[in-house]
């Protein structure tokens, strides 16, 4: 089966040689489409809950692949305490090892939270990083990843390998005093710790760890990524100091695209921040425009599952479309964020399939309650692709909306 899939794989790459179709921008370029129903008229919030399990199961064969039935076992390694400036600041990296069968995979933990320890058990913000968590901070003590890393020169980052020059230069990503000052945590993992982001046809990471049968709905990187993310909620669940009833999960870009599946297949992530992950994402695959299923699936083969290559050029034929993955998150609050300039990622895309998905958070409406839609957030950043401390600010006032005060 592993041969098999490896065939497959290499008539994949092998498109890359040939020539892409040219992007869309046009609106009015864009192709006639129409949306799969969420639900037909007049159904329940309790005939989209029983269909629930069954949508996911068909999104895990036809896009993001079947993750493994059992889980490792986990436990703390270690925990390193960091002097991060500011003061108000109490951190530490947390080393934790999943285990498989014999097998093992370390990761670690960036774990940041209010030094005023009467705040009780604070709400949290987790999400991965892409190129270390010493790329958040200059703090010296924080470890450099050991294993692969893009090749970044400019970023520290030399022969996918982490140097000492990678240290805080993308804090600006994740401005830890911003959010910690304000009553909030922040837990980050490099993301490949769980899985590198290079094709390898589904061996390495957390699919070496787990060593399933491959075949065409493999898990792939995405799904690999969401996974993790729901490993590392369940570490948090064990410390007190976290309430693991207020955990936001959130990604940037293809990291966006993981935080979203694991927040529509993991109810116990409170809150689900999407920003700016376009294609394979929150945009509607069927709209056609900037980035589309073939250039994600040519570029990145190992994001999704073999099986959605089949829907290159055939986005219509594809049974599902993104508002259904966002559909999955309601009741709870969900925030897509777009940018002006990212029009690669559709922001109108962003835009239309959280409008779609509002379908079903309005079964979630009960008489004389607030809003059900006041637990949607959007926005439209002026600028290119990025995640900005200004993003961070509409973050944390959509986070006090929903929870209140931390």
């Amino acid at each position: 089966m592993r041969t098999c899939l490896l065939l497959l794989l290499m008539c994949n790459l092998s498109l890359s040689a040939q020539d892409l179709p040219e992007a869309i921008y046009d609106e009015a370029a864009i192709p006639a489409y129409t949306l799969p129903p969420l639900l037909p008229k007049g159904h329940s919030r309790q005939a989209w809950e029983r269909q629930r399990a069954g949508l996911i199961a068909q999104m895990e064969r036809e896009m993001y692949g079947r993750p493994p039935a059992a889980l490792p076992r986990q436990r703390e390694v270690r925990r390193v305490p960091l002097d991060l400036a500011p003061a108000q600041v109490r951190a530490e990296e947390v080393e934790l090892v999943l285990q498989h069968e014999g097998r093992a995979l370390f990761y670690r933990l960036l774990l940041c939270l209010p030094a005023d320890t009467g705040l009780g058990p604070v709400p949290v913000f987790l999400g991965l990083n892409f190129f270390g968590n010493q790329s958040l901070h200059p703090d010296p003590g924080i470890a450099l990843p050991q294993g692969w890393t893009y090749d970044r020169p400019d970023y520290g980052l030399v022969n996918h390998r982490a140097t000492e020059n990678s240290r805080g230069v993308r804090s600006n990503r994740w401005p830890i005093a911003q959010i910690v000052g304000q009553g909030f945590g922040v837990a980050t993992v490099y993301a490949g710790d769980f899985d590198p982001d290079w094709d390898d046809g589904f061996f390495n990471g957390v699919h070496g760890l787990m060593a399933m049968e491959t075949d065409s709905s493999s898990w792939g990187s995405v799904a690999g990524w969401a996974w993790g993310l729901s490993r590392v909620m369940d570490y948090l669940e064990t410390r007190p100091e976290v309430d693991a009833g207020r955990v936001a999960v959130i990604g940037h870009s293809r990291l966006g695209k993981a935080a979203l599946w694991a927040g529509a297949k993991d109810e116990r992530f409170a809150m689900v921040i999407s920003n700016n992950i376009g294609s394979g994402g929150a945009a509607l695959s069927r709209r056609r425009i900037g980035e589309r299923l073939i250039h994600l699936n040519t570029r990145f083969p190992h994001w999704f599952c073999p099986r959605f290559h089949t829907y290159n050029e055939g986005e219509d034929q594809l049974p599902f479309d993104q508002h259904q993955v966002m559909a999955l998150v309601a009741p709870r609050p969900l925030y897509v964020a777009s940018a002006s300039e990212d029009q690669w990622a559709d922001p109108r895309g962003e835009a239309l399939a959280q409008e779609a998905a509002a379908a079903i958070y309005d079964l979630y409406q009960e008489e004389g309650a607030p809003a059900i839609r006041s637990r949607l957030g959007y926005h439209l950043r002026p600028g290119p692709h990025d995640i900005t401390p200004w993003d961070w600010s509409r973050y944390l006032d959509f986070a006090r909306q929903q929870w209140g005060n931390p």
